[in-house]
């Protein structure tokens, strides 16, 4: 297996209500999804939207073996403290749930969490260990 992710797909209550989050944050719908699905592309990765249930049905999975929201947490690196507060009061704004304000944190970056409508957890995180490039990916040191 190559050591790369392509697509992560994020079970959901209600795949139009969810796009419409994330189209109010910025992101860009593309016409591959439909009303089942929704797929918006975040540089080399696409986000999937997909209700929940159907996800659970398609990966054959016991209900009571299904994932619940808050076991893992997308992040998305910014370049700056300043810029951290910015997009957590834009998720806010969109219908996020602020869950952790921008602060100084122990490992000596700056973050802060926020849920979307399905409770699914973002950190939004300044590491100035691990720097951003033009396009905005951010690169482990050697």
């Amino acid at each position: 297996m190559d050591a790369r992710i392509t697509l992560v797909t994020l079970g959901v209550a209600d795949v139009g209500r969810s796009a419409e989050f994330y189209l109010r944050l910025g992101f860009t719908r593309s016409a591959a999804g439909n009303d089942s699905v929704a797929f918006f592309q975040l540089g080399p990765l696409i986000l999937s939207l997909f209700g929940g249930h159907d996800l659970i049905a398609d990966a054959c999975l016991p209900a009571d073996l299904a994932p619940k929201p808050g076991g893992i947490a997308l992040a998305q690196n910014v370049d700056s403290p300043e810029a951290v507060d910015r997009v957590l009061a834009e998720a806010v704004a969109a219908g996020a749930t602020l869950l952790k304000p921008g602060q100084s944190v122990f490992w000596g970056g700056y973050s802060g969490y926020f849920a979307d409508p399905d409770g699914h957890l973002w950190e939004i995180a300044h590491n100035p260990f691990f720097p951003l490039d033009a396009v905005g990916q951010a690169h482990l040191p050697d």
